[in-house]
């Protein structure tokens, strides 16, 4: 197809009471479809009220409440924080209300892709050397470490994609129980146990708070060709360690470079959802268009993680209605409550999302943005909630709990088991990961042609093109299977990854 302009208006259920632009619109221009007047000027993404809004009155769009006018509103008005905010109102959880048996993939017939199958019957769609640390007192011995390890040094071992240091900002100055602790824990567990490292070296200080024999003991591992472990203070120091640190990853090179993609199921796929830098395209086009992939891979039997708890609320009573239980649908809302008690404490609410960017983008509240986020995960059933970090076990459409900061939340679903990420943005993030591949999704074609070098796929000819979500939809999960069997995506490409690993933090710094 020909490139078009967008409509100038777009409407997503008929009980709305607002439209969005689908570009920039001036003053007086008409709206056939509407049939009101632009008031004033409205920027692209951004919404116009369809008929007179009275102050107090709910603003709808996706048939959902997005927030209320606290000022009267025109017809043709523009609509946005100077006149709509946040507001109190009940939702009906419902659960398990939508919940519906899947359309499963007769095994035979589904999907695969090359991956590298791993003795403990994971699968891996990367096959990275981690050097990993227990504290940030190790984070320049594992970076100096890593960096002996250069596309020259690896030029015999073309099946490693890198060594690469996962470095953080914790690991001491924290109680060694609780919540915080369990977290770090569990993130640290989840990377060295993932199935995208064809082996991995952890480097400690030696008097952190963060022990790496407390991990070792805590979740059963011990040393081996592949796993190995040792303290900065026990090697000698700084260059005694990177010394040491070298020449147990020369060891372990011809045995990661063993490794062979073969053929595996598509059930084998983790993804995790992402968004960042969202716009008012979001909810429109990458979004849905994602959760359609989504429904793809959960009937041909993989899993799909959507997490940014604050970013799903005032929709978390659309997934509720998705649970498999009502089990299921409480520990969704257990989580929300959590959130809601955690930034009280901290003096925050949970309108402080969106940001700047999404609001010069069309956001205007958290719930709207969270409706829009939400549709990432599709339309089948939500089959279980699980912990930052923790273990995915389930087949299907999940919840992690995560906070709405992209690299935080995006290290909690791989620690979780995700072997691939899919990342929408309609401002533009240059977001990357390792060792999980991140593929980017453009909401908007103009952002698209701006920043082609960092997108994979330009979700914005929904809109500009005129390509149907599901279309769209197909499209993704096709790329998603061929970046999981080891295309590089375009933020790999470019490098991104080494910088990306960001523990979420919990609890006083002592």
């Amino acid at each position: 197809m020909n490139l078009s302009a967008p409509a100038p208006s777009i409407r997503l259920h008929g009980s709305d009471n607002v439209v969005v632009a689908g570009h920039a619109l001036e003053p007086g221009l008409h709206l056939p479809r509407e049939d009101v007047r632009c008031g004033e000027k409205v920027p692209a993404g951004h919404k116009i009220a369809t008929r007179a809004i009275q102050a107090g009155e709910p603003v709808r769009k996706y048939d959902q409440i997005i927030g209320f006018a606290n000022a009267p509103i025109a017809p043709g008005a523009h609509v946005h924080t100077h006149n709509c905010a946040m507001g109190a109102f009940e939702r009906d959880y419902a659960y398990g209300a939508n919940a519906k048996p899947t359309d499963y993939v007769p095994v035979p017939e589904r999907a695969s892709f090359m991956g590298y199958r791993r003795s403990n019957g994971q699968v891996g769609t990367r096959n990275y050397i981690g050097v990993l640390t227990s504290v940030n007192c190790s984070a320049t011995v594992a970076r100096m470490v890593a960096q002996a390890f250069d596309a020259k040094a690896l030029a015999d071992f073309p099946n490693i994609d890198g060594v690469v240091a996962f470095a953080h900002g914790t690991g001491c100055g924290m109680g060694t129980s609780g919540e915080g602790f369990a977290i770090l824990q569990r993130t640290m567990w989840g990377y060295l146990r993932h199935a995208n490292f064809g082996a991995v070296l952890m480097i400690g200080l030696g008097c952190e708070a963060n022990q790496i024999r407390f991990l070792l003991d805590a979740y059963g591992l011990s040393e081996g060709p592949t796993f190995q472990f040792f303290n900065i203070q026990d090697a000698g120091g700084t260059r005694a360690a990177v010394a040491d640190g070298i020449k147990r990853i020369r060891a372990m090179l011809p045995l990661a470079n063993a490794a062979r993609r073969e053929p595996v199921s598509a059930e084998h796929l983790t993804l995790a959802l992402q968004c960042g830098g969202s716009d008012g395209y979001s909810g429109i086009t990458a979004n849905p268009a994602l959760g359609a992939a989504v429904d793809q891979l959960v009937r041909h039997g993989g899993t799909a993680i959507l997490s940014e708890t604050p970013e799903i609320y005032g929709a978390e009573h659309l997934l509720t209605r998705r649970a498999t239980s009502r089990a299921v649908g409480e520990k969704l809302i257990a989580r929300i409550r959590w959130w809601e008690d955690y930034t009280k404490r901290h003096d925050g609410a949970m309108n402080n999302n969106p940001t700047p960017g999404n609001k010069a983008g069309g956001l205007t509240t958290i719930l709207e943005k969270s409706l829009g986020a939400a549709a990432k995960g599709g339309t089948t059933n939500l089959v279980d909630v699980y912990q930052y970090a923790e273990p995915i076990k389930a087949k299907g459409f999940v919840f992690m709990d995560s906070p709405g900061y992209d690299p935080v939340s995006a290290t909690g679903q791989v620690a979780s088991g995700a072997n691939v990420l899919c990342f929408t943005t309609g401002r533009g993030s240059v977001y990357g990961c390792k060792p999980t591949p991140s593929i980017k999704l453009a909401t908007n074609t103009p952002m698209y042609q701006r920043m082609h070098e960092d997108m994979d796929v330009n979700c914005g000819e929904i809109l500009s093109h005129g390509v149907p979500v599901s279309e769209m939809g197909q499209r993704i999960f096709a790329r998603i299977l061929d970046v999981a069997s080891g295309t590089r995506s375009k933020s790999e490409a470019l490098g991104f990854g080494d910088n990306e690993f960001a523990p979420w933090v919990v609890g006083a710094v002592m």
